[in-house]
């Protein structure tokens, strides 16, 4: 199968810094939070993602469009997937909170994946939580706040999947970049703590099995 290489020279560097044989896990998501802290935080990183995107061709803005999402908080924009590697990367660009709709950043939740950010611009409130699961582990039964930060452009930080958070409110023209491992869990969990309702989280390519055998 033929693969499109966008023309982000800026995440063609940092993929090739990352890049290993295999998926990272929580064992050597270390090394890869180490590889980017240096990467990203260096001056100029936003300067250098506007003068890429700014570059691209009406193709490769179009790729960019078509693998992109809105969600309830922000804009996902995936500037680069390539099959071949473990990593994807993305700018999130928050929405006004004005337009924010309960039920994703502001809600108690984790991911399917690990994955490093850097605040470009802007900033939020972090926290972190501990949470106590269903005895299946489809559910979230309990929650519990660990800490939490300010954040402000320039700061970093990293999440594993198995670890919950939540971003309540942001700083209108907030924007942070992200790189994110492939999947290693297959769904997500969320909690609303006004309502105490859990949410599990799957994605819709996972269903494909499911819509089939209930045509």
């Amino acid at each position: 199968m033929q693969t499109h290489t966008t023309g982000f020279s800026a995440l063609a560097e940092l993929a090739a810094l990352v890049s290993d044989d295999h998926p990272p896990g929580p064992a050597n998501w270390d090394r890869v939070a180490e590889c980017f802290s240096a990467w990203a935080c260096a001056p100029g990183l936003r300067e250098r993602v506007r003068e890429d995107l700014r570059s691209l061709g009406p193709r490769e803005e179009m790729r960019v469009v078509a693998r992109s999402r809105e969600t309830t908080t922000h804009f996902a924009w995936c500037l680069r997937d390539e099959p071949a590697e473990p990593f994807t990367f993305w700018l999130h660009e928050y929405k006004p909170h004005r337009d924010w709709r309960p039920g994703y950043a502001d809600s108690v939740h984790n991911h399917r994946y690990h994955f490093c950010t850097v605040i470009l611009s802007g900033g939020y409130l972090h926290e972190r939580y501990r949470v106590r699961l269903a005895p299946e582990g489809t559910a979230i039964s309990e929650v519990a706040p660990l800490r939490s930060a300010d954040c402000r452009a320039g700061v970093s930080g990293t999440m594993l999947a198995h670890e919950f958070h939540r971003i309540p409110h942001a700083i209108d023209g907030t924007m942070t970049f992200l790189v994110k491992s492939r999947a290693v869990s297959p769904w997500s969990l969320s909690y609303d703590p006004g309502t105490g309702t859990s949410h599990r989280h799957v994605p819709v390519e996972a269903r494909w099995e499911v819509l089939t055998g209930r045509l």
